[in-house]
């Protein structure tokens, strides 16, 4: 059964700004239906023009760039909640690939309709500006991590990140959350060899500041890991849903 958005789950979540009963019944208007994908599962290709947009209702993703050499940077991690897409319903292809790193249920929009965001629904653009703000922003942050942080500055803040996120959407129980990623993801995402992110992880856990095993992330002071990367704890920010 296709989920409706007055009952979405995703709402009752402490990461998302309410919405209005005008607003939600748009989004119903909008939404064309939902897409199930396995883990593995391409859901975007880089270059592609993909008529449709996607909001992650469950389940995490992967998005990465595949470089002419060969390599791989992973540009961000995906969690219920995050627009997919956006960068196609704006610029008309896909810079970056998204992959399904665990089963999950997509929202489906018809990319078609996009401009109606702009045209009649001006509240719903500023959500989409503010979404592409905070993206600009974390690779803002990503970059000086990437250039300034030392690699357990690096690791400390990304898991810090991921934490803080998982709290918000209510995925932590007992200071442990899934964490469906290799230590490869990681390092691709940081600029790392996955021989110093294993190193790193180890210290970190002899530090007892987090452990990552079994696809499970334990952290038991936040705070005291959040100083080890050199950044701040952000608190639970909302941010707008689609």
């Amino acid at each position: 059964m296709t989920t409706q958005c007055r009952y979405c789950p995703l709402r009752r979540k402490d990461a998302f700004l309410p919405m209005s009963k005008d607003e939600v019944n748009f989004m119903e208007k909008f939404k064309s239906g939902e897409l199930t994908v396995e883990p593995g599962t391409p859901i975007l290709l880089e270059g592609s023009n993909s008529p449709q947009l996607y909001t992650a209702l469950t389940g995490m993703g992967i998005r990465d760039k595949t470089l002419e050499n060969g390599n791989r940077q992973v540009i961000s991690f995906v969690f219920p909640g995050d627009f997919i897409g956006l960068q196609a319903g704006i610029m008309g292809e896909m810079g970056h690939s998204v992959e399904a790193r665990t089963h999950m249920r997509l929202c489906v929009f018809n990319r078609s309709e996009f401009w109606n965001f702009f045209k009649n629904h001006p509240e719903r653009a500023f959500d989409i500006t503010w979404l592409a703000a905070i993206e600009e922003h974390f690779m803002g942050e990503v970059l000086a991590t990437i250039g300034q942080r030392t690699a357990m500055q690096a690791i400390a803040w990304a898991m810090v990140k991921i934490f803080e996120r998982g709290q918000s959407l209510g995925m932590v129980t007992h200071n442990q959350m899934l964490l469906p990623y290799s230590q490869r993801d990681l390092a691709d995402a940081l600029g790392l060899s996955v021989v110093h992110t294993n190193k790193t992880l180890g210290a970190l856990k002899e530090r007892q500041l987090l452990s990552w095993s079994d696809r499970v992330l334990q952290i038991n002071d936040l705070a005291a890991l959040a100083k080890a990367g050199v950044t701040e704890l952000e608190g639970r920010q909302k941010r707008p849903l689609l």
